[in-house]
């Protein structure tokens, strides 16, 4: 007769969950299901009663726009949480959107990617609001270390890996090798950094004053990191509040202005990946000359960057497939391989 362990047979009857809890979109795996949920990090709730209206998409479309008595905002900033209560509120909607509004026998374990720079305060938050969103059992795993599980880099080898993983609210910049970080930098600089970059440079230009989502569509339609070819020559229509008239207006803004807003961002993601680079062994950058560098994250998909980079650093940059999941996927093979990656949990 074969016997089960409590851990295992918990797991057997629970749907165990990895958690990509990030400023801009939380991701969440399921043990043996894969990728299930893909949402943004906004809930909107009652005022008076902070009873949840939304969350994900629908609350991200009433940002800006809601009445004084429904408040519609993003829990999470520069990767960590800013409103524990609110976050609490929106991780439980997911998990029960992800359970089918069903309660469950069993809670499920969960591994949750954090920042590498994330403080024990900002760790136990993170921890107490899964707790208190019905886990059983939470550990944390940081984002590079992830992204890189999850971009299907040799983490495991004697071998120098570096990852940079551009989110919205900070960039993680990691030398990984033999399952542990050899050195890491968290930089608070990220899409949400781009966004706002956009923001000031239309309102100081063009005296236009726009919201971040607008901002963000910009950056997705026209943004770059390098000029090359027609692409300089694109343009798209802004439309805001006038800031002198007060009125509503449209202008046309181009790639090129576009590229001139974000280079603040870029070279702080630049001078990040440098110093790592400063800091890495010698026998590890040996192995960077061949490997090169990985780029993860929604922001490695602006276009250009990965170029840029290779061009200021001289090593081959490479960006990673399905950018956006890595860290969720990295959680999630930790998760269903837990005894293997134990380790490289925190």
């Amino acid at each position: 007769m074969k016997f089960f362990s409590v851990r295992k047979l918990f797991s057997f009857f629970s749907n165990d969950m990895a958690i990509d809890l990030g400023t801009a979109n939380t991701v969440v795996y399921v043990r043996n299901k894969g990728i299930v949920l893909n949402e943004p990090s906004v809930v909107a709730v009652r005022a008076k009663t902070n009873k949840v209206l939304a969350a994900g998409k629908k609350a991200k479309e009433m940002l800006g726009k809601t009445p004084e008595d429904i408040i519609a905002s993003r829990p999470l900033r520069d990767g960590v949480i800013a409103d524990f209560e609110l976050t609490e509120s929106m991780l439980r909607h997911f998990i029960r959107q992800v359970h089918d509004n069903r309660k469950t026998l069993v809670h499920p374990r969960m591994i949750i990617g954090v920042p590498s720079g994330i403080t024990q305060v900002e760790k136990r938050a993170v921890k107490d609001s899964a707790m208190q969103a019905g886990a059983r059992e939470v550990h944390t795993i940081m984002e590079p270390m992830a992204a890189a599980i999850g971009a299907g880099l040799p983490v495991a080898d004697p071998s120098g890996n570096l990852i940079v993983d551009i989110g919205g609210g900070t960039t993680e910049v990691a030398v990984i090798s033999l399952k542990s970080i050899v050195y890491s930098q968290s930089i608070r600089v990220g899409g949400d950094a781009m966004d706002r970059a956009i923001v000031q440079y239309i309102k100081r230009k063009y005296k236009l004053l726009i919201g971040e989502r607008t901002a963000e569509k910009v950056k997705m339609t026209i943004g770059c990191a390098m000029l090359e070819g027609d692409y300089s020559k694109e343009s798209v229509d802004v439309k805001g509040r006038d800031l002198v008239s007060g009125v509503p207006k449209t202008i046309s803004f181009t790639a090129a202005e576009a590229n001139e807003a974000l280079l603040e961002p870029i070279a702080s993601i630049i001078d990040g990946v440098r110093v790592a680079l400063e800091n890495t062994p010698p026998e590890l950058s040996a192995d960077l000359v061949d490997q090169g560098i990985y780029m993860a994250g929604g922001g490695a998909l602006l276009r250009g960057l990965d170029s840029l980079i290779s061009k200021e650093t001289g090593l081959p940059v490479h960006v990673a497939e399905d950018p956006l999941f890595c860290v969720v996927k990295g959680a999630g093979m930790a998760l269903e391989h837990f005894d293997m990656y134990e380790e490289a949990l925190m």
